[in-house]
C-alpha cells in the first residue's frame, strides 16, 4: 500500500517536472511541496516528535519510489535522514524536540556536513575547528560537497574540538542557516542530480550555544560513522529506484520500437539484456531490504550489510542505466528521453557516502 500510494504521488506530482529540474539545474520545489503535503519529506522522524515514525524499510521504499522518477527529488527524504540521524542517535532529548519537530512538519530540511576540501574518504583529517568560549562554541572552517546546502535550514556539522586526538577529538553540532557567519559557495556544476544543490558551507566565527553539541565532546566521529551505517542503505534505495525507472522505461520502449518488421522486444539479444537488468535489480533489492531490516534491529553486522547494499545497488544502477541507454540506441543518447538522465544520476551513487572502493574496505574489515 505504501509503495502504491507513493508511486501514484510521484507519477502525478514529481515525474512531470524531472526533466525540467535537470535541464535547468534547479531545486525541485514541486517535489518538496508534494512530499511535505503528504508527510513524506522525512518519514523516519519518530512519532514522539510529530513524525510518521516509519521504520528503515518503509523509508527505503519511499526513497526508492521517488528516485524511480527523479533522483534529485529523492535526495529530499534521503538527506533529511542523513542530516538528522546524528541528532536522533546521539542528541539530548531537548535537541531532538527542538529540531525533529520542525523537520517532521516540513518547516526546514537537514543537511550533513562531514567532507572538506582536503578531507574526503579520510574524513578524520578534517580541519574545521570548534573552540569553546564561555557559554558558546565558536566554529570556523569549510565543508564541501554538502547536499541541499543553502536550501536546508539545519546542518549537522562535524568539527575538531581536540586536535591532539584525531578522530576522538571530533565533535558534532547543529548549526542553523540563520546563524551569523554561515554562508554558502556557488552551486557545483555536476554531471547528474542537478536538481539537488551541492555547495560549500563556510563557517566564519559561527557562535552557537553549548547545548547545540550532539552527544558528548569527542563522540562526533563515532556518531558520523554510525549514521553512515544506516544511511548508506538510503543510497542503495536511491540507486535501486534509478535502476528500476530505467528498466521500466526501456521495457516499454522495446515493445513499441519496430525494426526488421517486428518489435525489437522480440529479439533474443534484447530479451537477454532485459533479463539480466531485472535479475540484478531484484538481487540489489533483496540486499537493500535485508540491510534495512538489520538497520531497524541494529544488528551487529549492520556495517557490513549497509556497505554491501550501497556498493552492490549502485554498481547495478550504473550497469542497468547504461544498458537502458543502449536499448534505446541513438534516442537513448539524447535528452528527449529520460534514460540518459538516469545514467548520469546513477553515477553519483557509486561515489557519495563513501566511494565503492571505500565500501569494499569497510566490508573487508567487517566480514561477518
Amino acid at each position: 500500500m505504501l509503495r502504491e500510494s507513493v508511486r501514484a504521488l510521484c507519477e502525478a506530482k514529481i515525474a512531470p517536472f524531472a526533466a525540467a529540474v535537470d535541464e535547468e539545474a534547479r531545486f525541485p520545489q514541486e517535489a518538496l511541496d508534494a512530499l511535505v503535503a503528504n508527510d513524506l519529506q522525512a518519514v523516519h522522524v519518530p512519532e514522539a516528535y510529530g513524525g510518521a515514525g516509519a521504520d528503515a524499510l518503509a523509508t527505503v521504499i519511499v526513497i526508492e519510489e521517488v528516485a524511480r522518477v527523479c533522483a534529485s527529488s529523492s535526495l529530499i527524504p534521503a538527506v533529511n535522514k542523513l542530516g538528522s540521524l546524528p541528532v536522533i542517535l546521539s542528541g539530548s532529548e531537548e535537541l531532538k524536540k527542538k529540531y525533529m519537530t520542525p523537520l517532521a512538519k516540513g518547516e526546514g530540511m537537514f543537511s550533513y556536513c562531514l567532507s572538506e576540501p582536503d578531507a574526503g574518504s579520510d574524513a578524520a583529517g578534517m580541519k574545521t575547528r570548534a573552540v569553546r568560549d564561555g557559554d558558546s562554541w565558536v566554529l570556523n572552517g569549510v565543508k564541501r560537497w554538502i547536499t541541499n546546502a543553502g536550501v536546508s535550514e539545519y546542518y549537522t556539522v562535524m568539527a575538531v574540538t581536540d586536535p591532539t586526538k584525531r578522530s576522538k577529538g571530533i565533535s558534532a553540532f547543529v548549526v542553523e542557516k540563520s546563524d551569523e557567519g554561515v554562508s554558502f559557495g556557488a552551486p557545483e556544476k555536476k554531471l547528474g542530480i542537478k536538481g539537488s544543490p551541492t555547495r560549500e558551507v563556510y563557517l566564519d566565527n559561527v557562535r552557537i550555544p553549548l547545548d547545540r553539541m550532539i552527544g558528548e565532546e569527542g563522540t562526533g566521529f563515532a556518531t558520523a560513522m554510525k549514521t553512515l551505517d544506516h544511511t548508506r542503505i538510503t543510497i542503495a534505495a536511491q540507486a535501486l529506484g534509478i535502476a528500476q525507472g530505467a528498466l521500466d522505461y526501456a521495457k516499454g520502449y522495446v515493445k513499441e520500437r519496430k525494426q526488421f518488421g517486428k518489435p525489437i522486444a522480440d529479439f533474443q539479444g534484447i530479451q537477454f539484456m532485459l533479463a539480466d537488468m531485472a535479475m540484478k535489480i531484484e538481487a540489489a533489492r533483496a540486499l537493500t531490504y535485508q540491510a534495512a531490516a538489520k538497520s531497524e534491529r541494529g544488528d551487529a553486522d549492520l556495517t557490513f550489510q549497509g556497505a554491501a547494499a550501497k556498493c552492490f545497488a549502485s554498481d547495478v544502477a550504473m550497469e542497468v542505466t547504461t544498458d537502458a541507454v543502449q536499448l534505446l540506441g541513438g534516442y537513448g543518447y539524447t535528452r528527449d528521453y529520460p534514460v540518459e538522465r538516469m545514467m548520469r544520476d546513477a553515477k553519483i551513487t557509486q561515489i557519495y557516502e563513501g566511494t565503492n572502493q571505500v565500501q569494499r574496505i569497510v566490508m573487508a574489515r567487517n566480514l561477518p
